[in-house]
């Protein structure tokens, strides 16, 4: 009699696990900067971490797209600068070289496609460029 009960809580609990990754969306995935104050300067490498919130393990072999970087954090369209990807530095780590020629905040958006994810997961991620 135990052991049908037994069988049946590990069938539920894969029913659970199989439900609950169903639901998982954009929501569930963060980036984070790996180092938030960083040199200005021109040729500057910005290192953030994509990181599935449930575990807290970062994300690796995501496509990464679209990134974009403006002074401030909210975003100064008239001051923005190229942001070219370039490899981590670790796993789930992405790396973006810009030129960052103005002390101050520094506001990166990027875009990324996570493996069996349907939605698209978008991070606003804030830096500060110091002299």
């Amino acid at each position: 009699m135990y052991r049908k009960f037994g069988v049946a809580g590990v069938v539920f609990a894969a029913a659970i696990s199989v439900t609950s990754a169903a639901f998982a969306g954009a929501s569930d995935y963060t980036f984070e900067p790996v180092k938030a104050e960083v040199k200005k300067g021109n040729g500057v490498t910005l290192a953030v971490r994509l990181v599935h919130k449930p575990t807290g393990k970062p994300v690796s072999d995501a496509v990464i797209f679209s990134p974009r970087i403006d002074m401030s954090p909210e975003g100064m369209e008239t001051m923005t600068a190229p942001a070219t990807p370039v490899a981590g530095t670790e796993p789930g780590t992405y790396g973006f070289k810009t030129d960052l020629v103005m002390a101050g905040g520094w506001l990166l958006t990027v875009s990324a496609k996570v493996q069996g994810e349907p939605e698209t997961v978008t991070g606003k991620i804030t830096f500060k460029a110091a002299d």
